[in-house]
């Protein structure tokens, strides 16, 4: 189980890494800069000498503190008793991250240290003693300024208990999804339960039902990777998150369109044009349901072959750094850590911090 996190946690950061180097360029400009084949390893910042990490996995790590706090704090009398609580004020956290200075957050405490005390078994995993987390790479607009309306909406956004119901725009950006697959690392609650928690986390900043929709599916499956019921296929696992989205989102008007992109998904998996014909007819993955059916497409397609399935998710038009870090984190906890080729372990930005929430998650 923890190299199967591992694995995610790190192929997520990882396939995030890769496709930050790019995500504004077109593929001309990729494919003259790198070559036919596009963009093969990480181009390592030249002040730092690491492969850095954009929001996405910023966003990742605090969906994870997250469940790590729920479960950490319900089993020492924690204020709270829901993980939705804790998701708004990580998600909090992390915006105070984009809009304070690490020395500002230091004086004045992070957030939602305003309204609980973290117990000292969570003190390796504190996400605000790392000043590297406090700079901005890239961070969505929507992420920004739901996060900002729910703040100021409420006062303190733990007082929602459905971010579904309560809704506050009606975006489908990826930014919803990018950074779930945290939640797929529950154990002990129904598959269904963790499709709805999957969708909430998502709903905290996206509203529109393809963009928790997307994160409901995506749950589904890192849980059943990690934890696997029988021996399915990932093929099958795909199916199966499907077929759960359709039931407990009947009622959605959107809810055909998702189940047709993911049926799409599958079916270019199984042909054999050219990889980047196939993504374009997904989409750029700039919206929630493109960017999981995208690294969909790439996870199927490569599910034996890690290094393949990140370079392919990366080398296009679109959101390269959110569809790198979807396949990342499935075909990571597919394949595991120690699996992977040490260059995708090598120079990769907090990749300690990100072992370490791993290890607390398992």
């Amino acid at each position: 189980m923890r190299d199967k996190i591992r694995g995610s946690l790190i192929g997520g950061a990882a396939g995030d890494a890769l496709g930050y180097t790019i995500e504004f360029i077109g593929e001309y400009g990729i494919f003259s800069r790198y070559g036919k084949d596009g963009i093969q390893s990480y181009e390592l910042d030249p002040y730092s000498g690491k492969a850095v990490i954009s929001d996405d996995t910023q966003m990742t790590l605090f969906t994870a503190f997250a469940v790590i706090a729920e479960r950490c704090c319900a089993g020492s009398g924690g204020r709270y008793d829901d993980l939705r609580s804790y998701l708004s004020l990580a998600y909090q956290d992390w915006y105070d991250t984009q809009e304070l200075s690490f020395k500002e957050v230091r004086r004045s405490g992070i957030y939602s240290e305003k309204f609980i005390k973290y117990p000292d078994s969570m003190l390796p995993v504190m996400l605000k003693n790392n000043p590297e987390l406090f700079c901005r790479r890239a961070p969505g607009i929507t992420c920004l300024s739901a996060l900002y309306q729910r703040r100021n909406d409420t006062n303190s956004s733990e007082e929602v208990k459905s971010f579904i119901a309560s809704k506050i725009n009606n975006s489908k950006g990826c930014g919803g999804v990018m950074r779930v697959a945290p939640i797929g690392m529950i154990k002990g609650r129904t598959i269904e339960e963790i499709n709805i928690e999957g969708a909430e986390a998502a709903a905290v900043t996206h509203n529109h039902s393809l963009g928790y929709i997307s994160a409901a599916v995506f749950s589904h499956i890192i849980n059943r990777i990690i934890f696997p019921v029988g021996s399915m296929t990932l093929k099958e696992i795909v199916e199966e998150a499907r077929d759960t989205a359709a039931r407990l989102f009947a009622d959605d008007e959107n809810i055909e369109e998702m189940v047709n992109v993911i049926d799409k998904a599958i079916e270019l998996s199984e042909n054999s044009e050219p990889d980047l014909d196939n993504i374009h007819l997904l989409g750029e993955g700039w919206v929630g349901e493109e960017a999981l059916a995208i690294a969909l497409y790439c996870s199927l397609k490569y599910e034996n072959d890690f290094s393949k399935a990140l370079i392919v998710s990366v080398n296009h038009k679109g959101d390269s750094d959110s569809t790198g870090a979807i396949t990342g984190n499935i075909v990571g906890a597919i394949c595991g850590y120690e699996a992977m080729e040490q260059k995708w372990k090598d120079n990769l930005e907090l990749s300690d911090l990100i072992i370490n929430i791993a290890d607390m998650l398992c």
